[in-house]
């Protein structure tokens, strides 16, 4: 007689330490879409474009940029936008289940293909992103502002392009560049046709900050928008207590780990951006199978501590001293 697997662990209860921010102000927008607010100097210059609530529970990018706008944040040279992504998921936002508020249909930065975005399929992220394209196709420089669900170090995920590790390092709230593919499943809005066209200059780069919720996490992305905005608007030295960190260190993902079974199950409570020293070490159980590192100093992004079948478990990254630049 066969028995059915046990069910998942439950997840924890996350503190929220900062709840969202009030977004009236900004929420039918400045230039004939809602929730994007566009600003022009009248120097020549690059178009900055801030993306934030690509996730509707990932807020501390949303709370950054309305602290600007209120500051009358304003570029002395080029453009700027300030795109407010999924504000229908943050309105659905509940402190007491407050992984709830991902999105509404379908993962937000999983559309960016012309496939999707040009097809037949509808759903409330699609036709939010969209509305939104017009400011996304004239982007030169574009950073998505995340956070994680899990503890982690703060790192900037670039793609394997240079001009995304490039953008990546001028960042100073992280010394940590993580270049990647991105995801099979979707494609995330940093790889977006235009940002990896060899035929164009623009760039784009995404932050996971640091954990949902969490005041540091808050500090980690004001300190890097302040690092990409500054030389478009001209902004002074870091404030609220940033340092600018010359040096970067840029891992390379090689391998996906997903859960192949509902039993798959870490060994410990691992951290993001922890590097395991030994080729060989054991992470993780999924069923009968063993996850282990498959190098010496291999680091852990992004470790997903209750995945779902089917679910990316962990990305596996190396040290790449040619793209570092040391």
């Amino acid at each position: 007689m066969e028995t059915l697997p046990p069910p998942p662990a439950p997840l924890p209860r996350f503190e929220v330490e900062i709840m969202p921010p009030d977004l009236t102000p900004w929420r039918e927008g400045n230039c004939g879409i809602p929730g994007v607010m566009h600003f022009e100097s009248r120097r020549v210059g690059p178009h900055v474009v801030v993306v934030c609530l690509i996730h509707g529970n990932e807020y501390t990018g949303a709370i950054v940029m309305d602290e600007f706008l209120r500051a009358r944040l304003r570029p002395l040279s080029g453009r700027l936008s300030v795109i407010f992504a999924n504000m229908t998921a943050l309105d659905h936002f509940d402190p007491a289940n407050p992984v709830a508020a991902r999105f509404m249909d379908e993962d937000m930065n999983r559309v960016w293909s012309p496939e999707r975005l040009q097809g037949t399929r509808s759903s409330c992220e699609l036709a939010r992103a969209r509305q939104i394209l017009p400011v996304i196709r004239t982007a030169d420089i574009l950073v998505d502002l995340h956070s994680m669900l899990w503890p982690g170090r703060p790192l900037v995920l670039s793609g394997r392009g240079p001009r995304g590790v490039a953008l990546g390092r001028q960042i100073s709230a992280t010394d940590l560049i993580v270049a990647d593919d991105g995801h099979a499943d979707g494609t995330r809005l940093i790889d977006f046709e235009r940002f990896a066209s060899p035929a164009t200059t623009a760039r784009a780069c995404l932050l996971e900050a640091g954990q949902h919720w969490q005041r540091s996490t808050l500090d980690t992305a004001r300190q890097a928008v302040q690092a990409v905005l500054r030389p478009s608007c001209f902004m002074s030295r870091p404030t609220n207590g940033a340092t600018v960190k010359n040096r970067t260190r840029c891992m390379v993902v090689t391998d996906l780990v997903r859960a192949h079974s509902s039993r798959f199950s870490f060994v410990t409570s691992f951290a993001g951006g922890e590097i395991i020293a030994r080729r060989g070490t054991l992470l993780a159980r999924d069923g009968d199978d063993e996850i282990r590192t498959p190098y010496d100093n291999c680091m852990l992004v992004m470790p997903n501590l209750r995945p779902g079948r089917g679910q990316t478990a962990v990305r596996l990254a190396r040290h790449d001293p040619q793209m570092t630049g040391r």
